[in-house]
């Protein structure tokens, strides 16, 4: 097996061997390419690498912004030097991948912008570390139990919306008391 990848970071930037040190400026290290994207009638890829943006070599960190327009996908393919961490900004995807150390199992999600979810350690004796990275400097939470039932939403639209009785929602709305 050959595995590859970038090498370990030893200088803040790599000056590109058809440039000098004199020669960069603040426009080396700013990429604008992005700033016009528009939408696409089919599957479209917009790499930021160092072959687009040669300020990356030797970062260790490429991007790039994938557009589906409608019953669009991006077909089955590896990155051999890299792994990836999609962020869905918009819309839904359904994304998988397949476990070629598991016999080829298929590992598969939908994945939706502002999708509600949890995270929760089932392990009774290990504690668990997670780190979260978020499209913004100012991500917030919003707490759903507390957002539902500490607030004054009629018991009755609750126990509708949830599918139970008012006695249940009241008890609920205890707990979080």
């Amino acid at each position: 097996m050959t595995k590859g990848g970038d090498p370990d970071i030893l200088t803040d930037f790599v000056i590109p061997p058809n440039l000098s040190a004199t020669n960069i400026t603040g426009s080396f290290f700013t990429y604008t390419a992005l700033r016009t994207l528009k939408g696409t009638p089919t599957f479209s890829v917009t790499k930021v690498s160092m072959a687009e943006f040669p300020a990356l070599n030797g970062q260790s960190v490429s991007y790039a912004v994938l557009q589906y327009p409608a019953g669009t996908a991006n077909p089955p393919h590896v990155h051999p030097r890299s792994a990836e961490l999609l962020l869905l900004l918009d819309g839904t995807l359904e994304v998988g991948f397949v476990d070629s150390t598991a016999n080829n199992k298929l590992y598969t999600q939908t994945l939706e912008a502002g999708l509600v979810h949890f995270q929760y350690n089932s392990d009774a004796k290990e504690t668990a570390l997670a780190l979260s990275a978020f499209g913004s400097a100012n991500a917030g939470t919003s707490s759903l139990p507390k957002a539902l039932f500490a607030t004054d939403i009629d018991d009755e639209v609750l126990a509708i919306s949830f599918k139970t009785d008012v006695a249940t929602i009241q008890k609920l709305k205890a707990g979080l008391a």
